[in-house]
């Protein structure tokens, strides 16, 4: 496969998500790092883009620009990666798309639902793939799991119960931090904080997992920090359309926390649990039988497991290398549409736009519930209803 041209917008120069990012769509040699808009502040921005080493004339001062420079170059990029602040999300990637571009969005990949659902309708207007960063789907295990819940090893889901708690948040007086107070200002952020921020992944690996929608839920919101206008914390409860029954928390304020995504599975003939923070192994307890620890990279795992672990059994593996499976997924969807062939079937499992729609539609749920004393609400997007 030829090396294909990315380009990113946002990720600059201290940035959280950005490195991980470059990392990840340089892992395979399958794309070239080509164009930017890295910064909020233009001239930040090229400066950083050229450290980097993207051409002058390739790193540029704000997203409008770098549309407009790549739209008609020859070897314009093939993807554009959207890691900006959440309000930001919806324009820049409709922009693109319309005008030709595959589009990997960070999530939140919206605001608002209606925003959410014009992206999906965009993208397939425009023949092009608009996918969302739920990176994390990408570790070798996690797609084990899905593949032991789809061949029946757990027996029928009864019950997902995730998780996404950390404390990085928990001190009042860091309050005021920009790289901290952005995501809990509605202006920025939206209707929801702490669950859009990090509640929206552990309820996506929930899906992702189980191969079910959540269809109702009940939520309750809090802000432990009373100077915070959108939630530190949030317990939601949720019911999924195959009849699973979900739980779900997600914080920002537990300290002694520090990342603190896992996901547990129990079915009628056993259990799986996987924690982000020891990525290596899954937990497994058949019904009657002693627990087992099934290890990334060991011989026997699934096809979807050997196809997502890029180092030897034993050696860590890190969120970088997850997310470069959905670079490396995304390359092969970009390549086949480019060569007018089928894709690779084995890539069918990065996040889409219709999933980005579907948390959006969770977030707002979530934020009429706990208006509502916990009152169960429908989950489901208007779209798909």
């Amino acid at each position: 496969m030829a090396r294909l041209n990315w380009g990113m917008i946002g990720g600059g120069e201290g940035s959280q998500i950005g490195p991980a990012h470059r990392l990840a769509a340089g892992l395979d040699a399958l794309f070239t790092f080509a164009a930017g808009a890295l910064d909020h502040d233009p001239a930040a921005g090229r400066d950083f883009g050229q450290r980097l080493g993207l051409a002058a004339d390739r790193s540029y001062g704000d997203w409008r620009e770098m549309l407009e420079g790549e739209r008609t170059r020859a070897d314009r990029v093939d993807l554009v990666t959207v890691a900006t602040p959440n309000a930001t999300h919806y324009e820049i990637s409709k922009a693109f798309l319309e005008a030709g571009f595959n589009v990997l969005c960070e999530k939140p990949m919206t605001v608002t639902e209606a925003e959410a659902e014009d992206l999906v309708r965009t993208a397939r207007a425009a023949g092009k793939i608009c996918a969302v960063n739920y990176g994390y789907t990408g570790y070798a295990l996690v797609r084990h799991m899905r593949a032991m819940v789809a061949r029946g090893d757990i027996g029928g889901v009864r019950l997902v119960v995730a998780e996404f708690a950390h404390g990085h948040h928990a001190n009042a007086a860091d309050a005021d931090n920009p790289r901290v107070r952005w995501r809990y200002d509605p202006a920025q952020a939206g209707a929801s904080a702490q669950f859009a921020d990090c509640g929206i992944h552990a309820l996506h690996m929930a899906s992702f997992v189980t191969g079910q929608e959540v269809a109702r839920l009940s939520a309750d919101f809090a802000s432990c920090l009373p100077v915070r206008t959108l939630e530190d914390d949030a317990q939601v409860n949720f019911r999924m359309d195959g009849g699973t029954v979900g739980r779900l928390w997600t914080s920002s304020v537990a300290i002694g926390r520090q990342h603190g995504l896992t996901l547990q599975v129990f079915g009628e003939t056993g259990g799986l649990r996987w924690a982000q923070e020891q990525p290596n192994q899954l937990h497994y307890m058949p019904l009657g039988q002693r627990l087992q620890i099934i290890e990334r990279g060991e011989g026997n795992l699934s096809p979807e497991a050997d196809r997502a672990s890029r180092v030897t059994v034993g050696h860590a593996e890190g969120m970088p290398l997850a997310f470069g499976n959905i670079y490396r997924d995304l390359a092969e969807g970009i390549a086949a549409a480019r060569e007018g062939r089928a894709p690779d079937p084995a890539i069918s499992l990065y996040p889409v736009a219709e999933d980005g729609l579907r948390s959006i539609a969770a977030i707002h749920a979530a934020v009429a519930s706990a208006g509502q004393d916990g009152a169960w609400v429908d989950a489901r997007p208007r779209m798909f209803r």
